[in-house]
């Protein structure tokens, strides 16, 4: 039986921006089926042939789609928080194509039979690229290392324990030391547990003031360092999840500096927002790591724009209402963002802090090149999944608007500049904004 070929879709009047090879010109990009056929300027001299889908950018941004490094999704376990069909829908709606999801579930992702599950379940259900990350510690105990050879061949992307930190060095170091014999990134939330233990907001005045109990940056600082030094012994390659505060970024650059194989990732909460605006106990602003004081949040813009800090991640952690209408000592830490990943990144851009090529690096090829992706580039041959997006139009978030089945942002009401127009994911498009000006011809 003859199958019919796929359609050649020409995506024209683009400005094309790919990270990955500097470049930022206008142009077109042609697809077919699910690959990028061609890239560049005069793809068409004599005009668009008939037998092409056209569809006209309106000349705005043609990038490679985006890559969230660290998501948490309900399912299995707490689907009434989020599913991998509604995480789904709101990445898309973010322009984010490819999510990694953390394997903080019920039961946790330790086993080969949970790994095969997300896969097939995100298959079936998902309008994007889902992998998943497994445990680095049976039941995330922190106690038995899990069976990392069988689950990276079932198909985990790497090791994690999410939330939690491993505490035992030993167990860390045998860790790095096992995952290094197949070339696996470890991918470690920092944070030592009994300096952090009852910790509602950042330690300082304004905690102190509130009558919270604080966490201070040095239960983060204390951990990066032990793991740098583990990653010296064992020559593993290593993924800090979360940098908060300016002395574990230092940390960090040192190691980079020493020749480690170690990469880090912010959230996009920690360049927007400080301690400050927790304000009076507004519980869509506890996140973990917490929001910290603004001169560590300059750094991590600085660190960002110096290539530092490789990956901007949105920590998306749904929360049902019950779980955030509590007092602050009590909610539940976290907030949802693959529909503001883009938008709260390109703040920085807009404020001047770094160019544009620089921003969409840490959300296309940087998390690619960790990964050991193909996508996260523009290029004939890489898998056709890109966003278009207007970089200048005004977006005020509305949480009510959100595809995520929870609403827990903290930028609810806030202004910013950007807006994604399309999101195209193995050359079909999943998403497309219904005041887009950029439309199939």
């Amino acid at each position: 039986m003859l199958v019919p070929d796929p359609e050649q879709i020409a995506y024209v009047n683009a400005r094309l921006i790919d990270p990955a090879s500097g470049l930022d010109a206008p142009g077109a990009v042609v697809t077919l089926g699910g690959e990028i056929q061609a890239v560049g300027p005069n793809l068409f001299p004599e005009g668009v042939p008939d037998d092409f889908k056209m569809i006209d950018c309106a000349g705005h941004v043609l990038c490679p789609g985006l890559i969230d490094m660290r998501v948490f999704v309900g399912e299995p376990g707490a689907e009434h928080q989020e599913t991998l069909a509604t995480a789904s829908q709101a990445a898309a709606a973010g322009g984010v194509t490819t999510i990694i999801v953390m394997p903080n579930t019920a039961p946790v992702i330790d086993d080969v039979s949970l790994v095969d599950f997300i896969k097939r379940r995100s298959r079936d259900t998902a309008l994007i690229n889902v992998h998943p990350m497994a445990a680095l510690t049976k039941g995330l105990n922190g106690e038995e290392l899990t069976e990392m050879g069988l689950l990276r061949e079932a198909g985990a992307v790497g090791f994690t324990d999410g939330r939690r930190s491993v505490t035992n060095s030993r167990l860390m170091r045998n860790a790095l030391a096992y995952a290094s014999n197949f070339d696996a990134v470890v991918v470690h939330h920092a944070e030592d547990p009994t300096l952090a233990e009852n910790g509602a907001m950042n330690e300082g005045e304004l905690a102190a003031r509130l009558g919270l109990n604080g966490v201070p940056s040095a239960a983060e600082t204390i951990m990066v360092h032990r793991d740098l030094a583990l990653v010296e012994l064992t020559g593993a390659r290593y993924h800090l999840s979360q940098v908060s505060c300016a002395a574990a970024l230092k940390a960090v650059e040192k190691a980079k500096a020493d020749g480690l194989n170690v990469t880090c990732a912010v959230s996009a909460h920690h360049l927007c927002l400080n301690e400050n605006d927790v304000g009076e106990y507004r519980t869509f602003f506890k996140t973990n790591p917490p929001l910290r004081a603004e001169n560590d949040r300059h750094a991590m813009v600085e660190g960002l724009a110096s290539g530092a800090i490789d990956v901007v991640v949105s920590s998306h952690d749904p929360q049902a209402p019950e779980n955030k209408r509590l007092p602050f000592a009590d909610a539940a830490p976290g907030t949802v963002g693959l529909e503001t990943l883009l938008i709260a990144t390109l703040e920085q851009y807009h404020a001047g802090h770094m160019d544009l090529i620089t921003a969409l690096k840490s959300l296309t090829s940087s998390p690619a090149d960790i990964l050991g992706f193909p996508v996260g580039r523009l290029k004939p041959g890489a898998p056709a999944d890109m966003l278009l997006f207007d970089v200048d139009r005004p977006t005020v978030v509305d949480s009510a608007q959100l595809k995520s089945k929870s609403k827990n942002t903290p930028f609810d009401g806030r202004r910013f500049q950007g807006r994604v127009l399309r999101t195209i994911v193995g050359g079909k498009t999943v998403f497309e904004d219904d005041q887009s000006d950029a439309r199939p011809n």
